[in-house]
Order: C-alpha cells, then structure tokens, then sequence
C-alpha cells in the first residue's frame, strides 16, 4: 500500500485529482501519524481528528476537484490565524476559548485550493518570541527533541519536519517563519508587504507580520504562495546570472555568528557561483541603532496584542515585553525608523539583487519552560541566536531561509536569502538552485 505520509503537497494534490487517493485516506495517515507522534513533538495545539475527516469528504465531492491546487492535502495551522470552529488561542491563558466564526483570509484560500485542516500549532505567548513553549504546549524540534524548533510559527514548522503535514502555514513579525524553518530543515519564504493578507492581531505588528507558507521542498513553498498571495508573487523571474553579496556579519553589533552558520552561507555562495552567479562578499549598511529600532518595534507589537488582555493571565516575560513597548509606541507608529532603515539600504539593492546570509548565529536553545524564565534572559537568549531576521521585517522586503548542510549534532543549518520588493519569485528560483544542486533530507528520521 502507497504510504501517503512523507510526500509532497504537489505529489498528493495530483494523486487526489487523478482519483489514485481519496482526501480522506491521506488526512486519515496524517491523523494517525500526528497521534502516534505528537507527544514527542508537541506541534499541536488542537487536532482536528473528527472535523478533518468529514471535511475530506467535502474535499472529494467538490465538481472541481480535478483543478484544485492543494486537492487533498493537509495542512497545519499557527494558532493566532482563525479557523471557523476553532478557537484561536495565540499561546495564551488570557486569550477566549470561543469558537471562531469564519476563517481568516489565508485559511480560506488555502481551504477554497482544497486543503483540509488538521489542527492548529503550538506558538508561544502572543507570538512573541523565538522559542515555542507555554500553557498549551511546548514545541520541540523533531531533529533534536531535546531543543526548541523555535518560534514563533514553531508548531507548525516541527508539524512539517516531523511529517505530520507536508505544509503548515505561519507568519513573520521578526522572523518567525524563518526561524523555526532554519531550525527544523525548512524552506519558507517571508513575502514582501501586500503581497499576501496578513490580518495578525490587531495592526500586524504596525505592518512588519506577514503571512507565509513552512514546505519541505521549494516547489511546495511556491504553490502555496501562489494560493495566499493577491499577486503574481511567484513568477519564476528572468532566468540567467544574478548578482549575488554574501555577509557572515550579525546585523546586531555584539552578537556572533557561530562557525556552522558562516560555513554554511560560505558554502551555499560557492554553488551558487558553480550555478553562473555573480558572488561577491559585501556588507549591507546596517546601522548602529539597529538593535534599538529591532527592539522597539518588537516590544510595542506586543503591548498592541496585550492590550485587550487580562494582564493577570499573562506570563511574566509577556507582561515585561507589552510593558516596555508601550513606551515605544508614539514613536514606532510614524515609522520614520523604518523609512530611514530602506533609505539606508535601497542603494545596496540596487547594486545586488539577493543578499545571502546565515539564517541563524547558533543552533536553537534546549526546549525548556522559557515562559517561566526571566524576560532579559529570554531577550538575551533571543538576540544571541536569531539576529539575522529582523532586518527584514522592518524594511517589508521578502527573505526565505533554505535548508543547506549541517550542524555539528546532524540537525540541519540553513541559510537566508533576501530580495528587493517584488523579488519572491527571484528568490525561490535561487533557492530551488540550492535545492537542486544540494539536495536535504526532507523530514527528521523519527521513525
């Protein structure tokens, strides 16, 4: 018997359409797959295991059913996107336990494509940090259970790398697909502002939250985008050589990047050159306040979520987060610091067309109770590990991490590339380059 588990949304999509599999079948191996599995991994939040089924049903009586672009497949949710019967719990105690009454926009696309909804991930508290732990769950990465799969789309990614899904849907507000992706041996892709929906919380974190598919291939990466976007976000871009700059350097000055990741960018930079790339190593002009603008967008994000909340129902590193944001947020909502921050590094983009990087500095923190730590020793934990993506947020410029080599321990290392707005499909046609030329394993060997 063909063993559904494991295979791409592309190749389930067109076995489902061809009538070889019916809906119900390959959400019920998922189904089955996440039971036996999801204690090890805590990727879930709610499992949809009797809703899901009916709804392959659905899937399969549909008249087009032929045309459906995700005919069949399942896909995990991050739980601070609404899914009708749901409740949206964003990692909180203080959040309501009633049921959502439609979808979010991203949730219906992907469910108008023919996806089926298995059940919605694990994130920390208000999607706040890099790490995925918290009253619902603790996300652990299926590659090494014994360290986080990062955050804050953490469930859904470990979902992924664990095969309990071929694709999930997260979001990004300072790297929160593209930290849990590099962690868990993920292609995601951040897009561009407006080119997908967003709708995260109340403001999307003043415009830097966007909406974005976690895939084990590029390929699936780019079908799903093309599902979510408004716009023809994936074209596949002109095809020949590239201008290329490649830096190893922390956007944040003090922090470090380990010797597994500035390997890996290297590397990545050597096949892209064997691919008819122009390479050059360059450094993008990172200001010395970078690190302050990062924090002060990131913190009054929060203290926008938190507000509505009962305080006493938050943990302590939430509390300090929103607390400390609030003192930002006049000056965040002008964003003269992001149009400086553009400003600062259009005249790079103009003269490259992708910036390579490491995705991480090191590899991810032990899956620990992080919510009952102190919040300086999380922000610490934080920065020293994932100072790479926020950059990108707060230009709104697109960024993807691609899974490339290895880390000491076996678990994958992963490397970052960045485009100028409009750029998503240059980006994926690079990373399918990497692909191509240095296959990964798609799912962590748990069995």
């Amino acid at each position: 018997m063909t063993s559904w588990v494991g295979r791409t949304a592309v190749e389930i999509a067109a076995a489902v359409r061809e009538k070889q599999v019916t809906p119900r079948e390959v959400v019920a191996e998922h189904l089955a797959r996440i039971e036996r599995l999801d204690g090890r991994i805590g990727a879930f939040r709610a499992v949809r295991a009797q809703a899901a089924p009916a709804e392959a049903d659905e899937v399969a009586a549909r008249g087009d059913l032929a045309a459906l672009p995700l005919a069949g497949v399942p896909v995990a949710v991050k739980d601070n996107l609404a899914v009708r019967g749901e409740s949206t719990r964003v990692g909180s105690a203080a959040t309501p336990d009633a049921p959502a009454g439609a979808d979010h926009v991203t949730v219906a696309r992907l469910r108008a494509a023919g996806a089926v909804v298995v059940g919605l991930t694990n994130v920390p508290e208000l999607c706040v940090f890099g790490t995925t732990e918290g009253v619902h769950g603790t996300a652990r990465n299926p590659w090494d259970v014994s360290r986080t799969a990062g955050g804050s789309s953490g469930g859904s990614a470990a979902a992924v790398a664990a095969g309990m899904a071929p694709i999930a849907l997260g979001n990004d507000g300072m790297g929160s697909l593209r930290i849990p992706a590099a962690n868990c041996g993920l292609v995601t892709i951040k897009p561009g502002h407006g080119v997908v929906p967003a709708g995260i919380g109340d403001g999307d974190w003043f415009g830097m939250s966007e909406n974005g598919p976690l895939a084990t291939t590029v390929e699936d990466a780019r079908l799903m985008l093309s599902v979510l976007a408004d716009t023809d976000a994936v074209r596949a871009g002109e095809p020949g050589a590239l201008k290329i700059a490649v830096s190893v350097r922390s956007p944040v000055a003090g922090v470090t990047v380990s010797g597994p990741y500035t390997g890996a960018a290297r590397e990545a930079a050597g096949v892209l050159v064997r691919a008819g790339h122009h390479v050059e190593r360059a450094e993008p002009p990172y200001p010395l306040s970078l690190s302050m603008t990062s924090l002060a967008h990131w913190t009054a994000g929060t203290a926008v979520d938190a507000a509505p909340l009962d305080p006493r129902l938050l943990t302590r590193r939430t509390r300090v987060h929103a607390a400390l944001g609030r003192r930002f947020m006049n000056g965040v909502r002008d964003g003269s610091a992001r149009d400086e921050l553009r400003r600062r590094l259009e005249p790079f983009f103009a003269k490259y067309d992708v910036l390579l990087t490491p995705a991480l500095a090191r590899r991810p923190p032990k899956a620990a109770a992080w919510h009952e730590r102190g919040w300086l020793r999380n922000i610490l934990v934080n920065t020293n590990y994932s100072p790479l993506t926020p950059p990108w947020n707060l230009t709104g410029w697109p960024a993807m991490a691609v899974p490339f080599g290895t880390l000491p321990s076996g678990a994958p290392a992963a490397v970052q590339l960045v485009g100028r707005p409009g750029s998503e499909g240059e980006l994926l046609r690079v990373a399918e380059q990497l692909e191509q030329l240095r296959p990964w394993r798609r799912t962590a060997p748990l069995d």
